[in-house]
């Protein structure tokens, strides 16, 4: 980030983040979702996807805190018109002045969005498509097809474990709200290494031990420092850790065949006791 030339963050409150940042840096103060956003004259709202697959319309009620804030909306449509001047049919104006008119774009695009303004304006807005709710699937049978794979057997040496990332109870992505995990009774830590009871007896460890993990991949040694062994009923031979706290271990270059996403649930790692 620091050998940026430009950093730019677009932020409801000021946060640590905004201590890391390119050469010169820019913070653009936007309306948080609890706000009101009033454009030419209109209150506008958008639209959220909870876990269950439901989008449903969210509109703020507060006083925003500046009069010189500006929607997230009016801030990429406003970059958008002036780096793209001359070079653009997009009417960016329009949108921003009217988030109905993106809805409608986004509805002649994305299926499942189809009559989008008027279904976002139900109470409790609307399903998106989902085959194992509806019970159909685009498919010649209008089944779901099932294929058997056979499992692939991966030799290790001795003292290496297969390490999963996972996400705790208190964080939404990589958004961390909280040190507390309250799934797997881990509170006021995240530097953490799930292990198996036998593993840690083969380790020499003891609950609480801090551990370096190293991982290996193409000659290149990876190092995250300082992580407590945790005993969780965890399978023989694997280990788990959160995200982004171990995200150092993941090799770049080790990716998913079709999806090109790094392979984030089979790291290769030993433990090294400090």
């Amino acid at each position: 980030m620091q050998r940026c030339r430009l950093s730019v963050q677009v932020s409801t409150k000021l946060n640590r983040s905004h201590l890391v940042t390119g050469e010169q840096a820019l913070i653009l103060p936007c309306l948080g979702r609890s706000e009101l956003d009033v454009q030419a004259g209109k209150g506008q709202f958008v639209s959220t996807e909870n876990s269950m697959g439901v989008v449903q319309r969210s509109q703020g009620k507060l006083e925003p805190a500046s009069p010189h804030l500006r929607s997230e909306v009016a801030i990429v449509a406003g970059v958008a018109q002036f780096t793209l001047a001359g070079r653009s049919s997009v009417d960016w104006a329009g949108l921003a002045a009217d988030y109905d008119r993106i809805r409608d774009h986004i509805a002649n695009v994305i299926p499942g969005f189809e009559q989008y303004n008027e279904r976002i304006r139900k109470p409790g807005g609307f399903y998106l498509p989902n085959p194992v709710r509806e019970g159909r699937f685009a498919t010649p049978s209008g089944r779901a097809p099932f294929f058997v794979h056979q499992l692939p057997q991966h030799e290790h040496a001795p003292g290496q474990l297969v390490m999963m990332t996972i996400r705790s109870h208190d964080q939404f992505n990589t958004t961390i709200y909280g040190l507390d995990d309250r799934y797997r009774g881990i509170y006021q830590e995240r530097r953490v290494v799930l292990l198996n009871a036998e593993d840690m007896r083969a380790a020499e460890l003891c609950e609480g031990d801090p551990v370096d993990l190293v991982s290996h991949h193409a000659g290149r040694e990876r190092v995250a420092e300082r992580f407590v062994a945790v005993e969780y009923p965890i399978p023989q031979g694997c280990a788990a850790t959160y995200f982004p706290e171990a995200n150092v271990l993941v090799p770049i270059d080790s990716v998913a065949e079709r999806s090109n996403t790094p392979t984030s649930k089979f790291v290769v790692i030993c433990l090294r006791k400090v």
